[in-house]
């Protein structure tokens, strides 16, 4: 395979019109033709630059860049289904006309300010713990936070096998039934701030988190959405690539 083609699953989910597997669905139904040929294999090589993919009857092109800001709520979780039949974000998005994957998964449990976009290498790179994108939570726990607790998440805790670090963590407000904080995260690893804070002996009750990089969640009320720009993307984040 030349480095210029990909699996005709991710080329059709690159072009920002269903996700991967919906793709992969629609190709094993011999829904999809390449160069006027039905194509059933989804890893079929092909240029997207260079043939014409139909899907449907209906020839797809690059979707129009997009990226959004959602404050999802509370008990909402970031599938597309849920098999437990739970609510998913795009329940509460309904139709916004092309196909928006959520940037990282988070627990139904958290309330969250949450991009997603059609631009795949954006959200590979805002995923990158690499890149050091700070992600900001506010949260309450349950008893009283020590003055040298901060101090340990920020050296890191070893849980099931993995190393939890925070980059900060700042007391708010503490007294001997709850403490309040703000954490600020490089890394995203699943429920990583419910795991650190249980390893130090203190359950999290709230959890929201409030700011990526330099994008805030502001005003925005739970289930409320708008749209972002390239120029806010590029403010925000300085060194991710951005899609023309």
């Amino acid at each position: 395979m030349r480095s210029s083609t990909v699996p005709l699953a991710r080329a059709i989910s690159k072009l920002g019109i269903a996700s991967r597997k919906q793709a992969i669905e629609a190709i094993l139904a011999r829904r999809v033709k390449v160069g006027g040929r039905v194509v059933s294999d989804p890893g079929h090589p092909v240029n997207p630059e260079r043939v014409r993919i139909v899907v449907d009857d209906t020839a797809i092109d690059r979707a129009a860049w997009r990226t959004i800001l959602l404050n999802k709520p509370r008990g909402v979780v970031t599938t597309r289904r849920d098999p437990e039949g739970r609510k998913t974000i795009y329940d509460v998005l309904g139709d916004l006309g092309s196909w928006l994957a959520p940037v990282g998964r988070l627990d139904a449990a958290t309330s969250v300010l949450l991009l997603l976009t059609n631009d795949t290498k954006l959200a590979g790179w805002l995923m990158d713990s690499a890149n050091g994108v700070v992600r900001v939570y506010r949260l309450t726990v349950r008893g009283r936070v020590s003055t040298d607790e901060p101090a340990r998440l920020e050296a890191g805790i070893v849980d099931r096998g993995e190393i939890l670090r925070a980059e900060n963590v700042t007391i708010r407000k503490a007294s001997g039934r709850e403490t309040h904080l703000i954490v600020r995260l490089t890394e995203g690893k699943n429920r990583e701030i419910r795991r650190m804070f249980a390893a130090v002996g203190h359950e999290v009750t709230a959890l929201a988190r409030v700011a990526i990089g330099k994008i805030e969640l502001g005003t925005l009320a739970p289930g409320e959405w708008k749209e972002m720009s390239r120029g806010e993307i590029r403010v925000a984040f300085p060194a991710a690539p951005v899609r023309r």
